[in-house]
This record gives C-alpha cells, sequence and structure tokens, in this order.
C-alpha cells in the first residue's frame, strides 16, 4: 500500500496559524503552546517540505509565494476536515444543527414561513436561522449555508440562483392625503425619502430606470434592513423603495399603497451560497435540495 506524503498534522495546524496571523506569538496564544514550540514546528515543516514558508527579518516574518501557496491549501483542507469532524460529533442518534446565514427580512417572509415543510421532511435537523448581510464568511459566522443578495459572485462556493426581485415606490396612505396627486417622479422631492443604509444607491437606480432625473432629495431615516424601512413607511416617515415581493401583506391589507405604477427590476438577486468545505455534509445538501424545490 503506499504510503501518504504528508506532515504532521500538529504542524500543518501550527503554521495555518502563524501564517493567518502573521505571528508566531499570537499564534502560540491561539494553540496555547509556547512561542518557540510553534516556531520549531514550522521549522521541521520547512525541513519536511525542503521549502522556505517564511522570511525572517528581525522581528518580523513574510509568507514566501510557496508559503502563502500551501497556507491557503492548508488552510482550506482544515477547514474541509473541521466541518467533516464537527458533522460528524453533531450526526449522533441521527440529529444536528443546520446554521443558515439569512438576511433578515427575506428570512421572516420567505423561509420561515416555508420552514415547516423542511422540519416535517427531517425532523431529527435543528435550523439555526442566524442574521447575516455582510461579508460573507462561513468559517467566521459558523454558518453552513447562505441565502445572499448580489450578483452571484462568491468564490469557492456553490452558487445557485434562486429570484430577482421588482421594487417599487410606496409609503402610508396617511402621507399621501390632502396632498396634490403624484403624477411625476419629481414631485417626490417634496417628500422625505427612506434611505437604504445597505443599498445607499437604490433611489438612484430607480429614478435613472424610469428616464427620471432625481430630484433634490429631502432624506428620511437611514435603515439597515427591509423590515425597518417597511415599518418607517408604514408610520409614516417617508416614501420608501422596496421589493414587491416582501410587502405584499401590507399592499393587501392597505397599510402601504403605491403612488407610482412602475415595478422596475432590481439591481441583484437572491442566490443560495453553498460553501465547498460545507457541500458534501447530508444536512446542507438536504436544506438546499429544500430550498430550490420551493421555487418550482
Amino acid at each position: 500500500m503506499k504510503r501518504r506524503v504528508l506532515p504532521s498534522l500538529n504542524a500543518l495546524r501550527t503554521f495555518e496559524a502563524v501564517a493567518r496571523h502573521n505571528s508566531f506569538t499570537r499564534a502560540a496564544e491561539e494553540l496555547n503552546v509556547t512561542q518557540s514550540a510553534a516556531s520549531r514546528l514550522v521549522h521541521s515543516l520547512e525541513d519536511y517540505l525542503e521549502v522556505p514558508l517564511f522570511t525572517r527579518r528581525s522581528r518580523r516574518i513574510q509568507l514566501t509565494d510557496q508559503g502563502s501557496y500551501y497556507s491557503r491549501l492548508v488552510s482550506r483542507s482544515l477547514d474541509l476536515l473541521e466541518a467533516g469532524t464537527v458533522e460528524l460529533m453533531s450526526s449522533k442518534a441521527g440529529k444536528g444543527t443546520l446554521s443558515v446565514g439569512m438576511l433578515p427580512t427575506f428570512g421572516t417572509r420567505w423561509l420561515l414561513p416555508r420552514l415547516p415543510s423542511f422540519q416535517a421532511l427531517y425532523p431529527d435537523v435543528s435550523v439555526n436561522v442566524v442574521s447575516s448581510d455582510g461579508e460573507l464568511d462561513f468559517t467566521r459566522e459558523r454558518i453552513d449555508i447562505a441565502i445572499r443578495f448580489g450578483h452571484g459572485q462568491w468564490s469557492e462556493a456553490l452558487i445557485d440562483p434562486l429570484m430577482g426581485e421588482e421594487i417599487q415606490v410606496v409609503c402610508s396612505p396617511a402621507l399621501l392625503e390632502g396632498r396634490p396627486p403624484l403624477t411625476e417622479p419629481g414631485q417626490l422631492g417634496s417628500y422625505r425619502l427612506i434611505d437604504h443604509s445597505t443599498r445607499p444607491d437604490s433611489w438612484e437606480y430607480w429614478f435613472r430606470s424610469i428616464g427620471s432625473t432625481m430630484p433634490e432629495v429631502n432624506w428620511g431615516p437611514r435603515l439597515e434592513h427591509f423590515f425597518m424601512i417597511t415599518e418607517a413607511a408604514k408610520a409614516g416617515l417617508g416614501m420608501a423603495l422596496l421589493p414587491t415581493f416582501l410587502i405584499q401583506e401590507e399592499l393587501a391589507e392597505g397599510y402601504l399603497v403605491s403612488p407610482f405604477p412602475e415595478r422596475i427590476a432590481g439591481p441583484g438577486a437572491y442566490y443560495l451560497v453553498t460553501p465547498d468545505t460545507k457541500a458534501g455534509l447530508p444536512r446542507v445538501t438536504a436544506f438546499r435540495q429544500w430550498v430550490l424545490d420551493q421555487l418550482k
């Protein structure tokens, strides 16, 4: 039987930590070893590979080109090994936890109402829904799969397009009472416009898409999530720009109205993002297929 050509796992763990922190001291603290022990392990790895992984000048270190390549390879491999280990440990008696990174409003309006059907199919899987809408980092956020808005550009992941969105201008009916009817987009300059902090160009995009010039804006509150913007609009705090599918209930019940008929395609789409390191895990595979089935 062919023997694997592999260095010690301890040396690899130490090298990965040193490369990530760019520091023997910080890596040693993380691994609960002495700095000299961490240094010896990295030296032993370099001796084994017969390749320098770091350049050392005074008290500073820097990855060599070979070291940079190897650190990425080792980091991905350890992520995969960790994911498999956690999966195996959490699968006792067929149970386990699936952590889903979710846009807050999308999760509330789209995912949660549908989630009982997943739980009926997989009753032993505990679903942990985590609010997640910043830079996508599966390791740091400790999530297994995510639904995000964007343009499908996430590296080292399996990307499934889910849906686009139509956006429209809405407000509380009370906001329009006693004022002249809105017939031109430019009239929005006399109203406060609620700003979406994570999509700061939304209003400019809307005016441009309907072939209109954006007027001088009287900004209202600046809010982070769609559910906040929805509530602010219902409260009469200003005009809001919202995806139609997220506010169907408010429109149907009259809490929000749309002063303009235009509904335009949003600047991105929703995607299901599965990291390569988690794509083969049974619970992740089951959830991914279930989400895709919801769109049929």
